[in-house]
């Protein structure tokens, strides 16, 4: 099939990559436009153009979507035979998602009809889920309620993180979708409706969510922290300045005291911090204007002792 690939993170380039290693041909990418990055702020190319130009695919880059009558005939003069979006991050009009023959389908990082919407990896792992998954869809004009090709089930596991979990559902993702457009071109596949009753949504992550209160039980600041790793990344106030807390583990999930207190050293691993609800470990963390460094590293560097406080 001649397929136009809509897609921007690093999350949608293990699909355009499996799509280029399949028999389907990718006619044309479109993604969004170059960004400022970084302290110089020069303009840098989404990951997924980066991959189309090493492969020599014509990509458009348009600043809007809707209402734009010069993209819709360059999509038209493509005679495409189906759309896959993988995370682009703008919603397609009507006239858009139907123009093709097999129209539109996307690849969406969650078990739908749970997790709808821009952050569905981030808030599994906040939300202590023990599984995810990555679902083929049908797009309609409603936010990811289209029908549903194919899912497929991922656990989260204790050691997991927002970088793990991202990594293999982009890999699932992109081994699903190459299956799913193979059974459509053959006429081989039924699609389920969503159960709309069912439907919860994943809100985009803002930044003072990575304020760390310590009256949360210990799994739930244990989840926050890995679910932010990457950004904004789990913080907490420190003698008087703001530290992120990049890696910790629960070692007490029952244990009661004062919120926020560091209770214990560990010789070797870190230091110890009572929350509303058990213990955590913390196992590396960041000061400010400084690198990432492990919590025994941090204990004696910088001293910490037991009764200080976390807030």
């Amino acid at each position: 099939m001649r397929v136009v690939f809509w897609g921007t993170p690093e999350f949608a380039v293990e699909s355009l990559k499996a799509l280029l290693n399949s028999k389907h041909q990718v006619v044309a990418v479109v993604t969004q436009p170059d960004k400022p990055k970084g302290r110089g702020k020069k303009l840098a190319p989404p990951p997924v153009k980066v991959v189309a130009q090493e492969h020599g695919i014509p990509v458009l880059q348009p600043e809007k979507v809707k209402s734009n009558k010069e993209l819709y005939e360059e999509l038209k003069r493509l005679e495409p035979d189906i759309f896959v979006v993988v995370a682009y991050g703008k919603i397609l009009p009507k006239e858009i998602i139907e123009l093709p023959k097999y129209k539109t389908v996307n690849v969406h990082a969650s078990l739908l009809p749970e997790y709808r919407g821009a952050a569905p990896i981030h808030r599994a792992i906040m939300e202590g889920k023990e599984k995810t998954g990555v679902c083929i869809m049908e797009i309609t004009e409603q936010l990811d309620a289209g029908d549903i090709y194919s899912c497929i089930e991922i656990p989260i596991l204790e050691e997991d993180d927002i970088t793990t979990v991202h990594n293999k559902l982009a890999k699932a993702g992109a081994d699903l979708l190459v299956d799913v457009l193979n059974k459509i071109e053959k006429g081989e596949i039924t699609k389920t409706p969503q159960e709309d009753s069912k439907a919860t949504y994943a809100k985009p992550i803002k930044k003072e969510e990575g304020r760390i209160d310590w009256n949360r039980s210990a799994r739930e600041i244990f989840n926050q922290i890995r679910a932010l790793k990457v950004w904004p990344k789990a913080f907490a106030n420190f003698r008087d300045k703001q530290v992120k807390i990049l890696e910790a583990e629960v070692l007490d999930e029952t244990a009661t005291g004062n919120p926020g207190e560091v209770v214990q050293i560990i010789k070797g691993k870190g230091f110890v911090v009572q929350t509303g609800k058990g213990k955590i470990l913390i196992k590396k963390l960041q000061f400010p204007n400084s690198k990432p460094i492990s919590g025994d590293d941090a204990v004696k560097g910088y001293h910490i002792k037991t009764g200080e406080k976390l807030c």
